[in-house]
């Protein structure tokens, strides 16, 4: 049995749930999402709750996952989640404008990135990122993409990185030669 499926969504006050026979349409005060539904997967809406149950023990798997992404697209429209980045390097930081960050991280050329709808970006003291939006699976992809334009280097510890990702910091090369 699938313990992730048979929890049940708590439904917080205005989140608005249509369900159809292929998607659930889930409406609140921070937006809204669609989760598709797989064949073989019904909900029921009661006392305040929605309950995913399954036709069968093959779809376990699949029980398990659409009860995931649709608590994140409750969580999402009610809450909303947060990312946080680091930017840490002698003269590495971030310029938020509109839409565009503009990050120096050491390269001959500043790096543009825009950031897509849904997703709203703070800059702290120029290396404090923070980043929010309503679709769980998009601001990961986003705070992903941003920290691969310099994921950190396991010699200096320098580059963008979530914030407390623990880091191993490697021991350089000595000065001594191995020699013949």
């Amino acid at each position: 049995m699938s313990r992730v499926g048979k929890k049940l969504i708590p439904l917080p006050k205005g989140v608005k749930i249509t369900v159809s026979e292929t998607e659930i349409h889930v409406e609140g005060p921070k937006g809204k999402q669609t989760v598709p539904v797989p064949a073989g997967i019904t909900l029921r809406q009661e006392s305040g709750n929605l309950e995913l149950q399954r036709s069968g023990d093959d779809k376990a798997a699949l029980h398990g996952l659409t009860r995931a992404l649709a608590s994140n697209a409750v969580v999402g429209v009610s809450a909303g989640f947060t990312r946080e980045l680091d930017i840490v390097g002698i003269g590495y930081r971030c310029d938020l404008k509109g839409r565009i960050a503009t990050f120096t991280l050491g390269y001959s050329h500043p790096i543009e990135f825009y950031l897509p709808d849904g997703i709203d970006m703070r800059v702290d003291k120029q290396t404090h990122l923070v980043l929010t939006g309503s679709d769980r699976q998009l601001l990961g992809q986003v705070a992903a993409n941003m920290r691969a334009l310099r994921p950190p280097d396991p010699y200096k510890n320098k580059g963008v990185r979530y914030t407390g990702e623990p880091l191993r910091k490697k021991v350089g090369k000595t000065g001594a030669s191995g020699g013949k």
